[in-house]
């Protein structure tokens, strides 16, 4: 199996520990109340106050990396035509849209002071999953 397919493979598990890891940690932010903030936790305060932003965001930020790397594995083991990878390219970017939203959130926290915001471990190994997502599709595309 080549070392492609295994990254790729290895995302599947990366981005369910990605979700669940701590983005940052958070003190007196009216938002979340809460001191570790998730992809899971935080999307799941903005269920309770804004469904639409909730959604939004759950689309870019678990439907469309999972979804990309999927469809990447399928590519991969040849169960899906290679014609598949253009649709593929557009998830990965829109999956590259929530680590830009959640750079934001950090700034904007900051820049109110509305407390003290870190990031964590989680926020960085979210992001390396989606840059070799990125990185995975590109080169995939690059082969064919």
């Amino acid at each position: 199996m080549s070392p492609l397919k295994l990254a790729n493979l290895a995302l599947l598990i990366l981005y369910p520990v990605a979700w669940f890891a701590p983005l940052m940690r958070a003190g007196l932010l009216p938002l979340f109340g809460m001191s570790e903030i998730s992809v899971i936790s935080g999307l799941q305060s903005l269920w309770k106050t804004d469904v639409f932003l909730a959604l939004t965001v759950t689309v870019f930020a678990l439907f469309a990396p999972y979804l990309k790397t999927v469809g990447l594995a399928l590519v991969h083991f040849r169960f899906a035509r290679r014609r598949l990878l253009a649709p593929l390219h557009v998830l990965g970017k829109l999956a590259m849209a929530d680590i830009f939203l959640i750079a934001l959130y950090i700034v904007l926290a900051k820049g109110v002071g509305v407390g003290s915001v870190e990031t964590a471990w989680g926020l960085y190994l979210f992001t390396a999953c989606i840059l070799a997502s990125l990185a995975i599709g590109f080169l995939t595309e690059k082969r064919s």
